[in-house]
């Protein structure tokens, strides 16, 4: 029964929060509020919830495992990241530690381990944002997730100390783990595309790195993120992501389900709540200063500290060992911070387009890590997006000996195509400033090949209204994405899957005639 009430909840707000334009996590996480109210008004029983933090627990693992499956370890290793999450994690200490004890008379250890609990930003939540706007991988991405990775080993710490419990033994095993890649990648190789591929994932996501850690007195997080880690420079990495992708999004829904079923506030909870919302401008505030400090542009530091603002889950799990009493106002003040961060987020490049020439003036001269090109030379043709699509433009091109680039968000992905030989560089199409300095006088035919829609749209609009007049093709899943393409600027967008099936069928001719030839 109560299972069935968790689903109908859960659908029906979160299809009215998405026909409003918000993400349906928003939804969600009102179900599980709603769900308490009706309890106490129709007797609806809530309780038994053993099932629900269990399938939170399982969905969380899931989604860090797959955050890891896009990691490359030699991007956490960076001043920005590793400096950006310890300064931010030490300054908020110090700012809500002092605030909490004065204006809420609170003893300084309480004010402490709440101040603790505020630091963090939500793993989840912008994990979940990026990745739904395809840019996990993108600079800004990867230096935000970076964060969050140096922000959850600081909770590790939090929780290991004031629980008084400390690793077994055992734990140095894990220094091991990486001796296994070759084992696993075996493995994956051997798993097929179907079910085992997806058994695969949930063993080593739940099983090796979720209860394995826990065993051994670590992180189930940890582990689970670990061992995505582990094989994320697998080929195949993105694809047994991608075969995780509806189980994870279904146990989530329970986590922020959840996180609303934690009780309904007092007015004291509300109030707290309501005032650290209004102070979470300031936490995005210093981090974007904080990356701006490590020579970031304004750009990437204004969208990773935007997908940054909010609170943790961990927290919620801070709390729940040594604050339990704190608890549901907690819980209530990261659900606010939910509801102001993922809408927010949504609207991240058309705010930094807005803002963006003010942003700017904040920037340190020099040389910024996230640089983009000024010029593309002599090229005629230029791919945007080099992933699958665009690789294999790129290379049937260039049989043809024309001068070409190639650009994409993901730094990993373009060292690794300039050490194919690729003229490849790092630009994000979605930058209004890339395209307002941009030189290329010798540009002729666009092709937009990037895996997000707004992506393909931003280019599109910047690449008519810089008066660029030469061709700009683009391709589509879905046919209202295509329009939009084309609306904004594209000479023709192309339905991927349908030009698949064009192209079947012309091979039946040509694969028919050399049949004859053959008998012939």
């Amino acid at each position: 029964m109560i299972e069935a009430v968790w689903i109908i909840f859960a659908f029906s707000l979160g299809m009215a929060v998405k026909l409003v334009g918000l993400p349906p996590l928003i939804g969600y996480l009102a179900a599980g509020f709603a769900i308490v109210a009706a309890g106490d008004i129709a007797g609806i029983p809530v309780e038994g919830t053993d099932v629900l933090e269990h399938l939170a627990h399982l969905g969380v693992l899931l989604l860090l495992f797959t955050v890891g499956l896009k990691l490359k370890v030699r991007n956490l290793v960076r001043p920005e990241v590793i400096g950006g999450g310890v300064l931010h994690f030490v300054i908020s200490i110090l700012l809500f530690m002092p605030g909490i004890h004065f204006f809420m008379e609170l003893d300084w250890y309480t004010s402490l381990m709440l101040g603790i609990a505020l630091s963090f930003s939500s793993t989840v939540l912008a994990a979940k944002v990026l990745e739904s706007k395809r840019e996990l991988r993108a600079f800004h991405g990867r230096v935000a997730i970076g964060i969050l990775i140096v922000q959850d080993l600081l909770a590790l710490l939090v929780l290991a100390l004031a629980s008084g419990k400390t690793p077994s033994m055992w734990a140095l095993v894990v220094f091991g783990i990486p001796l296994l890649r070759p084992i696993l990648y075996k493995v994956l190789d051997v798993s097929g595309h179907d079910e085992l591929l997806v058994l695969l994932g949930l063993l080593l996501a739940l099983v090796v790195g979720g209860h394995g850690f826990e065993s051994i007195g670590l992180s189930s997080e940890l582990g689970a993120l670990a061992f995505g880690a582990l094989l994320a420079n697998h080929k195949r990495a993105g694809e047994l992501s991608q075969s995780l992708w509806s189980i994870k999004e279904v146990f989530l829904v329970g986590f922020f389900l959840q996180i609303g079923m934690g009780g309904l506030p007092d007015m004291d909870a509300i109030v707290f709540a309501v005032v650290m919302g209004v102070l979470l401008p300031l936490k995005g505030i210093l981090f974007f200063f904080l990356l701006l400090m490590f020579k970031l542009r304004a750009r990437s530091a204004f969208l990773s500290g935007l997908s940054l603002t909010n609170y943790s889950e961990f927290g919620l799990i801070v709390a729940s060992i040594v604050l339990p009493q704190w608890l549901i106002p907690l819980a209530i003040a990261v659900s606010v911070s939910f509801l102001v961060s993922a809408p927010l987020y949504r609207m991240a490049h058309p705010l930094y387009d807005r803002f963006g020439d003010w942003l700017s003036r904040f920037e340190r001269k020099g040389f910024h890590p996230d640089e983009q090109p000024l010029s593309l030379g002599d090229a005629r043709i230029l791919v945007i997006g080099m992933g699958r699509t665009g690789t294999a433009a790129y290379d049937h091109l260039k049989k043809r000996n024309i001068a070409m680039v190639g650009l994409d968000s993901d730094p990993a992905k373009v060292a690794d195509h300039q050490h194919s030989g690729r003229n490849v560089v790092f630009a994000d199409a979605e930058d209004i400033q890339l395209w307002k300095n941009l030189e290329a006088p010798e540009l002729e035919y666009v092709i937009l090949a990037a895996n997000d829609v707004e992506a393909k749209v931003i280019a599109a609009r910047q690449l008519r209204q810089s008066g660029f007049e030469g061709v700009i093709v683009a391709h589509s899943m879905f046919a209202d994405h295509a329009d939009a393409i084309t609306r904004a600027g594209a000479d023709h967008t192309y339905q991927t899957m349908a030009e698949t099936g064009v192209g079947l069928a012309e091979h039946i001719f040509s694969v028919g005639a050399r049949k004859q030839q053959e008998v012939i």
